[in-house]
């Protein structure tokens, strides 16, 4: 209903890469529920895109699905055009990051993790954003949301803290100059979750269960969909006077 409150981004195209599980799949179904015509996609899940883009249109969307490795630059070269020959683009969500946390990445030396992120999470989100931004620059509106971490400012101690500070903050960074960039026609702002229990949350060992747990002063771990409604409200109009901001979404930890 065109006078219903809840869809706020009515007739919007949306894009969230890393959108097949997790958080980016938690802000594709929350920004749908809020009106959007969604972009998803997924690299390694190329199969959960597909079916995530299937269940958005069952429930009234315009949905498509698109595949690829954003460490590989011959993908990330093209994959603005392809998006904008399906719409032009309103939102802009850069979600995807590479797990070096679960799986037999896990297992990597330092080194391979670091590059790794860094091809998937920064030089991804760099470019991508400045492609987009430039477009939507001269549409004269549009929203990117990146994705930080809580810790990265105020660091957290092990390989895990180090690599991660480095990666995120950058990012944090990065969002904050391309705000000044693109202002005043396209908004930009980064998101930071804290504990928020996704696959590597489930299988996490009893420390760190208490640890997430006793760092929020909400006593519990954070969710996909607590991050994913803050995504909602940050890229809709609600939130128009909001730009070069990092959300902390953490519970409250200190």
């Amino acid at each position: 209903m065109a006078n219903d409150p809840t869809r706020t981004l009515a007739g919007k195209w949306a894009v969230v890469t890393g959108s097949s599980s997790g958080i980016g799949r938690a802000i594709a179904v929350e920004l749908a529920a809020a009106g959007a015509n969604l972009i998803v996609h997924g690299h390694r899940s190329q199969s959960a895109a597909v079916q995530l883009a299937e269940s958005l249109r069952d429930s009234g969307a315009q949905a498509e699905a698109i595949s690829g490795d954003l460490a590989d630059p011959s993908f990330t070269a093209g994959v603005v055009d392809r998006c904008w020959q399906i719409a032009p683009i309103d939102i802009w969500v850069n979600n995807a990051g590479a797990d070096v946390l679960t799986g037999e990445a896990s297992d990597w030396p330092f080194a391979q993790k670091l590059e790794t992120l860094w091809k998937t999470d920064v030089q991804a989100t760099i470019g991508l954003s400045r492609d987009v931004g430039q477009r939507m620059k001269q549409r004269t509106s549009g929203v990117i949301l990146n994705m930080g971490w809580d810790q990265a400012e105020s660091g957290m101690e092990g390989d895990s803290g180090q690599m991660f500070s480095a990666i995120k903050g950058a990012i944090m960074a990065f969002t904050r100059s391309l705000a000044k960039s693109l202002a005043p026609e396209v908004r930009v702002n980064c998101l930071a979750p804290g504990w928020i229990r996704t696959a590597w949350g489930e299988t996490a060992s009893d420390d760190w269960q208490r640890r997430a747990v006793g760092e929020s002063l909400l006593g519990r771990w954070g969710t996909p969909e607590d991050v994913a409604r803050a995504a909602r409200f940050l890229v809709s109009p609600e939130a128009s006077f909001i730009t070069g901001h990092t959300l902390p979404i953490n519970g409250g930890r200190p």
